[in-house]
């Protein structure tokens, strides 16, 4: 279940990057699985994006053919994440009927069921935001949406490790602010996507120049999340701060005789580094800004994973 939750981050990060989240204007949570099958069908959900506000303001050139194709990924998306809750609501009905859940498992595997149908309200909440009147979905409500994604990820996570290597004691506290951080950072990269701040200064170190925008500041109080500049400003630095964070866990890793799971969990922050510049320096292409979602996941995962098992050698 967490691979095809990590699957399900990686599709909407590519659902994103190729503009393709506000293409199915309406909701159809039963009979929403089944696309568009004849050519009545498509004319009928074409017509409905003709009249919303990305039609009108961004894609008014588009035909029928380029609108199958963003509708793709967002069909896609939305299949996958009802794939997902018959892949773990059916399973755990048979093995609670069974009797197979084991004791102090019923009730956190019940709160996962219901943290997945709470996504699936948050992701349309996300939709409707980008269909009255400003052609854009609300970076709040993305960076709530990738949230609550990594939240489940992180506890099915766990509690499958739980599962296998016994239940968790208190992790260190290093482990946890690496983990923390890691987490930050990816959230921070949702206000980025959810302002395309990446398109702006694809340069490295330096934006324009300085390190700090001329931009950072303009928006007040709320400027980290309105102001693109500065959203992407803070996101490469708390990035750097979270490879600090990771080295140094690496090293306790190592000292705990995790040294093959610590050295994939170096390999994987430096390539996602290495990543994240290259996805800035090419102005954001779908194939390097989809990778580094997958890396970002990835990277969670593997840190998640160290954390887990340094409790267990205390």
């Amino acid at each position: 279940m967490s691979g095809l939750v990590a699957i399900m981050v990686v599709i909407g990060g590519v659902t994103r990057l190729t503009g393709s989240g506000l293409s199915m204007v309406e909701w159809r949570p039963l009979i929403g699985i089944l696309p568009p099958l004849t050519e009545t069908e498509w004319l009928r959900v074409f017509k409905l994006y003709q009249t919303s506000p990305e039609f009108l303001q961004v894609n008014v050139n588009m035909d029928l053919a380029g609108f199958k194709v963003i509708f793709f990924w967002e069909y896609v998306h939305r299949v996958w994440g009802r794939l997902l809750g018959l892949a773990f609501g059916l399973p755990l009905l048979f093995f609670w009927l069974a009797g197979r859940i084991p004791q102090g498992f019923g009730l956190p595997l019940l709160g996962l069921l219901v943290l997945g149908s709470v996504q699936g309200i948050i992701g349309w909440w996300m939709v409707t935001s980008g269909l009255v009147d400003n052609p854009a979905v609300s970076q709040y409500r993305l960076a709530t949406h990738l949230s609550m994604a990594l939240l489940i990820l992180v506890l099915l996570l766990w509690t499958a490790l739980n599962l296998r290597f016994g239940r968790s004691k208190r992790p260190p506290g290093h482990a946890v602010m690496t983990l923390l951080l890691v987490a930050l950072t990816i959230v921070a990269g949702a206000f980025v996507a959810g302002m395309d701040a990446g398109l702006l200064y694809n340069e490295y170190p330096l934006m324009g120049d300085g390190l700090v925008p001329v931009e950072y500041g303009e928006n007040g109080l709320f400027d980290p999340f309105d102001n693109p500049a500065s959203a992407q400003f803070h996101h490469r630095w708390i990035a750097m701060l979270a490879v600090l964070a990771v080295a140094g866990l690496w090293v306790s890793g190592l000292r705990k005789g995790l040294g093959g799971l610590a050295h994939i969990m170096l390999v994987v922050v430096i390539s996602q580094f290495l990543l994240g510049l290259t996805t800035l320096l090419l102005g954001v292409p779908v194939w390097a800004g989809a990778l580094h979602q997958a890396g970002a996941v990835l990277l969670l995962s593997v840190v998640l994973i160290v954390t887990h098992r340094l409790q267990a050698q205390q």
